[in-house]
Order: C-alpha cells, then structure tokens, then sequence
C-alpha cells in the first residue's frame, strides 16, 4: 500500500488513432517494472478498449462502481479492481456500452478518493472529446499526457488545445509525439511539428517502435513493455519508456 498519494497521470489527446491507450500501457509497464503500485482507470467509456486489450474480466466495471456509490451499496473498493499482474489493477469501463452515459462525473473524484493512497501511480485513460468526464480527470491530473502523431488535423487541434490551457494558466502537460502510428508518413518534421504547435516535444516514441503484428499481443492480452519475448529493436524504445515514467516520477505535483 502506498504511504503518500499517488501521482494521477491523463493520458489524453484531441483525436482518434494516435495511440493514446497503447502508450498508456506501455507506461504501466514500465512503472510495474520499477515495482510501482498501479491502478488503471478507463475512463473511455464508449470504448472498453484496456479490458480487451488486456484480456481482463469488465464483469466489475466503473459503472457498477459509480451506482454503488450512488445508491448508497458501496462497501469496499476492493470488489471493483481487476488484477492484471501484481502491481497492476484496472477499473475497466463499462462492459455494456449502454451504460457510459450512466456514469456522473461528480463521481469520478469520489472514485479517486477512494484509491488514491492504494497505489503509487494511477493512470486515466480517457477519450478525445473535452466532455465532463475528461474535464474532471484532467482537473484531477498532476500531469497530462497528450499523445499526438504527425498528422494535420490532429496538430491544428492539439495546438487549439495547448492554448486553451494557457489562457487558463495551466501548464501540467506534457506532449507525447508517437511517431510508430503512422510510420510511413512524414509529413512534418520535429521543427515543423514544434512550429505548429508552438510547444516543446517531451517525448518521442519512434518509428522503429511500430508492430505489424501488433494484434498479436492484443490477443495475448500483453504489454509490450512487460514482453520478453519483444524483438530486439523494440528494446532501446521499451527503455525509453523506462525513461519516461522515472522522469514523470519526478515531476513536482
């Protein structure tokens, strides 16, 4: 049990297909590897996209979840963790999609109140429209994780939001540019990609990093982090996200 709060990391962006959820479990990985305490959110309602992709039980979910605490049966968090592997749990979306749209968003902090000295890092996985839901985890977030890739439209939009965030003086963010989700295209270059945006890149996930047969690890319901059996030019990209999450730890909150 961690003896301080967690440190909550949203791992967001502002358009589908960047690899926002696959970057959110290599990073789990990677925290699981530094015997981090973690607990996985999926607050992508619609999408139930962890549950699969870990091959995990949602017969528990965050809509449950949010009804127990709303109709007053809630007794004991523990009944609502799904154990992926010994330092990571999972609060998996809705299994019925029909449910997303039941699930308030005031209670979202309630949820997190409840976890939030279990683990030493939490991380929120959410999907790209700025409704309440994403709006309370980003609010609740010691750092925002924005995954981008080299694409138009999702630049202009990304740079739309970076300003939305300085006029409301925010900056606990950081920019995830994942180059292995379209690695044939190079439309911009990391200048060009900076111009845009007018920000900093903080992290880069290579082309190299790319799997065609990414759907085999799904099926596995495997984190590529946590894979010994990856190839060996995956490995300098699994360190880097090794990288990444000791250099988020010591983010200030």
């Amino acid at each position: 049990m961690a003896l301080e709060k967690a440190k909550v990391f949203t791992i967001a962006s502002v358009k589908g297909g960047t690899g926002k959820t696959t970057t959110l479990l290599n990073l789990a990985g990677a925290f699981s590897l530094q015997k981090k305490k973690v607990l996985i959110i999926d607050l992508d309602l619609y999408g139930g996209a962890i549950a699969l992709s870990l091959n995990i039980s949602n017969e528990q979910d965050i809509y449950r979840l949010v009804d127990d605490l709303s109709s007053n049966r809630f007794e004991n968090i523990d009944r609502y963790l799904v154990k992926y592997n010994d330092d990571i749990d999972v609060i998996p979306s809705p299994k019925d999609p029909r449910n997303a749209s039941k699930v308030g968003s005031k209670y979202i902090s309630v949820v997190l109140s409840k976890v939030i000295y279990r683990y030493d890092v939490i991380l929120i996985d959410t999907n790209h429209f700025l409704n309440d839901i994403t709006l309370v985890a980003l609010d609740a977030s010691d750092q925002v994780l924005y995954v981008v890739n080299n694409d138009p439209a999702n630049l202009k939009n990304m740079a739309t939001r970076i300003a939305i965030h300085k006029d409301m003086e925010q900056d606990n963010y950081k920019i995830i540019l994942n180059d292995a989700s379209h690695p044939g295209k190079d439309q911009f270059s990391k200048y060009d990609v900076k111009n845009i945006l007018k920000e900093g890149i903080d992290y880069i996930i290579p082309k190299s990093f790319y799997l065609k047969n990414i759907d085999k690890y799904v099926l596995e319901g495997s984190i590529l982090t946590l894979n010994k059996g990856v190839s060996s030019k995956h490995r300098k990209t699994i360190e880097g996200f090794k990288n990444m999450a000791t250099s988020l730890m010591k983010e200030k909150k």
